[in-house]
């Protein structure tokens, strides 16, 4: 069976989804389609993958991609769901943040439009969800999909229940979507551990950038010198994110204290986070998926974007959460509209104006230093107790077994529901 692959091109958390996704599907022909951020994470994960085509190459290499295929698996991209539609080719939607989504125009507004495309063919995608949010065309792509995935997560049952009595009926709730085997190898692997991970995601989205709107990244390279200065007791520090791709990884010393920052294959950055003494993430959910399955508790950095914010509003009452770090703690006056572009927006531009002010640095070095030492307090108990909050808030029937089922009928053949 040939199945086509493809995520959205925000951050790691949707291509690392569809890594796994991928994985699972082996020996079926899997071939990844995407750009940007996510395929420079195929790139660098290509063995799981049998093809990688950048969609940026030139124009119709995503039709001709569609056509040459049996299936398709959109993770987070509404988009390709709606262009396998009109292709007449089956498609799984996978979605990590079906509760974050918000609807202005409702639900069942979104339903009912989606059925007139269904009753009135491809050629009408447009007329009927052209005026859609970004937002609502993930909702719709979850309608229109032949088989839908979505991660639980606080929300996320309810907003289930809703679409169900709306007639949504292909709809279902699953655990953590992560590289299985990457976590049982990073749990059984002995790997040489770094004292301090500083997980940052792939810093890339609609509007983050590694060469713009990168104030986040500017200000970890200020800060980690610092933190190395700070605390003589991490003396490997490793930095993991998609900011420190290609020629932009470096070396930062402090003594005999070290950090490197680097952008990790999956896998490794998987064994890392199995292995360190210590484990910092900004709060994506992917990561915090995985750390939770290897029996870690990270601690929250600040927010990158919005939907960080949203991640930790939502897992409210965990030791996660209450240990976090968040810039509301950490600048004054700090203030972000609650609305996705905006808010991030204003994340960038509050950054921007820490850099700036040095008695503003000091108090942000001063609090970082103050929530990671609560952070380290924290006993045996504390930690396996938060451990198990999230699993609980996570858990759900396994994924791997859903796409096995949906995966089983031959190619040419219906999606099974």
């Amino acid at each position: 069976m040939r199945i086509l692959l493809g995520a959205a091109s925000s951050g790691f958390g949707p291509v690392a989804k569809l890594t796994a996704v991928s994985r699972a599907l082996a020996p079926h022909h899997r071939t990844f389609a995407g750009a940007t951020v996510a395929a420079q994470f195929a790139t660098r994960n290509a063995d799981a993958f049998d093809d990688i085509i950048d969609t940026e190459a030139g124009p119709g290499v995503l039709d001709r991609a569609l056509a040459g295929s049996d299936h398709v698996v959109a993770v987070m991209d509404a988009d390709l769901v709606f262009r396998a539609f009109a292709a007449g080719r089956p498609v799984m939607f996978v979605d990590s943040l079906f509760a974050f989504w918000r609807l202005p125009s409702g639900a069942a507004h979104i339903v009912e439009a989606c059925r007139q495309v269904r009753r009135d063919g491809p050629g009408s995608l447009e007329r009927h969800l052209g005026g859609l949010s970004p937002h609502e065309r993930k909702y719709a792509g979850h309608v229109l999909a032949d088989v839908s995935a979505v991660q639980n997560f606080p929300g996320v049952r309810e907003r289930v229940e809703e679409a169900r009595r709306l007639g949504v009926e292909r709809m279902h709730i699953t655990g953590s979507i992560v590289d299985e085997p990457a976590i049982a190898e990073g749990a059984a692997t002995p790997h040489e551990p770094v004292d301090l991970l500083l997980g940052l995601g792939g810093f890339k989205n609609f509007l983050l950038d590694y060469e713009h709107h990168n104030e986040y990244l500017h200000l970890f390279a200020r800060w980690v010198p610092d933190l190395l200065a700070d605390w003589p007791r991490f003396e490997r520090v490793l930095v993991a994110g998609g900011g420190y791709a290609d020629n932009r990884q470096r070396t930062v010393t402090a003594g005999a204290r070290s950090a490197q920052l680097r952008c990790l294959p999956h896998r490794a950055f998987v064994r890392a986070l199995a292995s360190a003494r210590h484990c910092l993430l900004t709060p994506g959910l992917t990561a915090i998926h995985e750390a939770t399955l290897l029996q870690r508790l990270p601690m929250a950095l600040p927010e990158q974007h919005y939907g960080h914010i949203v991640n930790l509003r939502s897992l409210h009452g965990t030791v996660f959460e209450q240990t976090a770090a968040r810039f509301a703690d950490l600048i004054d006056g700090y203030h972000v509209p609650d609305h996705d572009y905006k808010g991030t927006t204003a994340i960038i531009a509050q950054v921007g104006r820490l850099l700036e002010d040095a008695a503003a640095y000091r108090r942000f070095r001063r609090g970082m230093n103050e929530r990671i030492e609560a952070f380290l307090a924290l006993g045996p108990r504390h930690v396996s107790s938060g451990v198990g909050q999230l699993r609980a808030l996570f858990d759900g029937p396994a994924f791997t077994e859903l796409l096995a089922q949906v995966f089983r009928a031959p190619a040419g053949t219906e999606l099974a529901r």
